[in-house]
């Protein structure tokens, strides 16, 4: 029978760090305070706040001077070591992305990866060590452990990688660390396990948002719906920080005083301020924002204090305890997309005009993206920014473009800074909407110069900032334009196309706007460029946001479409995935059929032609022409075959004949009962 010795697991344990001659602190040890907060602040293990206190932690340097917390977590029970999800990883939330409590507290791996996220979550410590043992008495009363390690990393979107099992903690030794580290840097997540999490943080952003737009809005009164935008897009700007250059705003450093500068609303203006100065934005663009956020961090009601604490202390609280895990850890999604999808409905447009600010999801980005053939060396252009979803989007694309084509870690570094700074250009006509899409392009560490608050049908296609006297070269375009716009948006297609002198580009509009709400525009369009593809997405598109039946049109720039010209029509109306609207649900959106073989698919078809055909069939796949006069004729679908086959004929005579000979054997079986009575 097994016993309990969590006890002398702890002793034989601390035991090596002593003889290592390591500086170790116990559960009631102070590490340093930036680590004690952190573990103060996070959720416990049982709960509540505060109260975490890993068994043993350690603070440790690697020959590059870099630092990395040790925390480490014994458990006695041999069963007592991991608990995964169904997706094989670490099960430390619930369905309602709620820590889950049970699982923190049973489980070694488990509760160490949350005091690692901790660290993650509430200092700048990026790179953390989860250390777990186990043991317990076998039969014979001999002492039985198991040890393992986990990386738990911004890097790995904070879910953990195992390390390795270790029979000792001498990996920690300072003969031994450097080694350590070198073996934990050359870990990797493969792409598939890379999806997986990052699938699993949206959905957990998704929670998060919609808990906190309701606490918001329920119990912060006096907010306007600006205001409750430019309160989230203040307090992550005050949070990102810069290292060594300006600190990351913390809780405690809003002290609820009411004398001018000594206000919460200014301690943020002036962490803001500082932050975008070292981004080196533009003069004019830093002014912008500065006004824009001051009108609502500023006011007095939101200054006031009540209880020792002002209102907006207590909304940035509750935003950095929501959010800031997610943004800290960099993911790369459309994450001010996601937010106002959630606060859209707040911002006081009318219901006319709601269709025109429904942000395109991020898989449909990433679809527009690759049919708009993004490259390291294209120049991206978006003429309805939105928050940037698809410049985000685009830049993802381009990036990894260029890491796995440049060996050369200067001129990739060099390649990030150009794609970042000078290929990218978006803009935004409604002022809150703009101020989402900086800090977008913020969070994805660009200095946003080149997303402007502009109208772009009257925009001069030059670089607005720095480069004032260039044309902005773009050879990539991809859009979703309001939809109440002259031809359902596509005026906006029209302009964006005639400034371009080569590329590609595509656009998700309304589909009435390619079967005769925008005849003119279209056939305007066609002098000039070539329609490559026409595609009809599913219904439920933008399921809970808007009902419209929408289509992608996929150019090729400066080409006239030539009448003989055959354009692919393919009807992707079941993308593979399931769209629910239950605001209870923890997941809206599933894949229910191969969705993303089915998007890879798409593309190819596409670029190919009918070769690439496997999950789809010529149902849903059809090459013909159009009349580039027309302008109505951009929504084809398959023809159906009403002429019978020798085959129809055959199985139809079959059909008649068998019936026939059923009829004439019943009748026979009546005579026959007949006769016998």
């Amino acid at each position: 029978m097994s016993q309990s010795i969590e006890p002398n697991i702890a002793d034989l344990a601390n035991g090596w760090l002593k003889s290592y001659g390591l500086d170790y602190k116990l559960e009631q040890e102070s590490l340093n305070s930036e680590i004690d907060k952190a573990l103060n602040d996070y959720h416990s293990k049982n709960g509540w706040v505060g109260g975490n206190r890993p068994d043993a932690k350690l603070l440790l340097q690697d020959k590059d001077l870099n630092w990395y917390p040790v925390l480490i977590e014994y458990k006695l029970y041999k069963d007592k070591l991991i608990k995964l999800d169904d997706d094989s990883i670490i099960e430390n939330k619930t369905n309602k992305n709620e820590p889950n409590f049970k699982n923190i507290n049973s489980f070694a791996v488990n509760g160490a990866v949350h005091y690692a996220n901790a660290l993650l979550h509430h200092t700048a410590y990026t790179d953390i060590i989860a250390i777990w043992m186990t043991g317990y008495k076998d039969d014979f009363w001999k002492i039985q452990y198991r040890i393992g390690v986990y990386y738990v990393s911004k890097w790995n979107l904070g879910a953990g990688q195992k390390v390795d099992n270790f029979s000792d903690f001498s990996f920690l030794a300072s003969d031994n660390f450097d080694w350590f580290i070198e073996k934990v840097k050359k870990l990797s997540l493969t792409s598939e396990e890379l999806e997986k999490l990052k699938e699993q943080r949206e959905k957990e952003i998704d929670i998060s948002l919609v808990k906190l737009n309701n606490d918001i809005y329920q119990n912060e009164k006096g907010l306007w719906e600006n205001d409750r935008v430019y309160l989230v897009a203040s307090s992550i700007i005050a949070t990102i920080g810069i290292p060594n250059k300006v600190p990351v705003l913390e809780k405690s450093d809003l002290k609820s005083q009411t004398f001018i500068g000594g206000r919460d609303g200014d301690i943020m203006i002036g962490r803001i301020t500082a932050f975008l100065d070292e981004k080196k934005l533009p003069k004019e663009k830093k002014e912008l924002i500065i006004r824009t956020l001051s009108n609502t961090l500023l006011t007095e009601n939101i200054n006031k204090v009540e209880n020792g604490e002002s209102q907006l202390k207590r909304v940035f609280s509750k935003i950095v305890d929501d959010l800031g895990i997610y943004y800290k850890i960099g993911l790369t999604t459309d994450f001010t997309g996601k937010l106002f999808n959630e606060m859209y409905g707040w911002l006081g447009f009318s219901q006319d005009k709601l269709n025109d600010v429904v942000l395109t999801p991020s898989y449909v980005a990433n679809l527009l993206v690759k049919l708009a053939r993004v490259n390291k060396d294209s120049f991206v252009r978006d003429f309805a920014t939105g928050s940037a979803g698809l410049l985000v989007s685009a830049m993802n694309e381009m990036l990894n473009d260029a890491k796995n084509n440049i060996t050369s870690p200067n001129e990739l570094l060099q390649k990030e800074i150009k794609i970042k700074a000078e290929q990218l250009l978006g803009l935004e006509m409604l002022s809150s909407v703009y101020m989402l899409a900086i800090l977008n392009m913020i969070m994805m560490w660009d200095w946003s110069s080149n997303i402007l608050n502009q109208d772009s049908l009257q925009f001069d296609w030059k670089y607005w900032f720095g480069k004032t006297d260039e044309n902005f070269p773009a050879d990539a375009f991809v859009l979703n334009p309001p939809y109440s716009a002259q031809g359902n948006g596509m005026n906006f297609v029209e302009k964006a196309l005639n400034m371009m002198h080569k590329g590609y580009a595509a656009i998700i509009i309304q589909n009435s706007a390619g079967s005769g709400k925008a005849k003119e525009y279209n056939k305007k369009i066609l002098e000039k460029h070539t329609l490559i593809a026409s595609i009809k997405m599913p219904i439920d598109l933008f399921i809970g946001k808007s009902s419209v039946q929408t289509n992608i049109y996929v150019f090729k720039v400066n080409e006239k479409h030539h009448p003989d010209e055959m354009v692919k029509f393919i009807d992707f109306s079941n993308d593979g995935y399931a769209r629910t609207n239950r605001k209870k649900t923890s997941n809206n959106l599933k894949d229910a059929d191969r969705a993303k073989e089915r998007y890879e698919e798409l593309v190819n078809l596409v670029r190919f032609g009918k070769s690439k055909l496997n999950i789809f069939t010529e149902k849903e796949y059809y090459e013909n022409t159009i009349d580039p006069n027309n302008g109505a004729d951009r929504n084809q679908t398959a023809p159906i075959d009403t002429k019978p086959t020798l085959q129809d004929f055959k199985k139809t005579v079959g059909e008649y004949l068998a019936w026939e000979v059923s009829n004439l054997l019943k009748s026979q079986d009546n005579t026959d009962d007949c006769l016998e009575k």
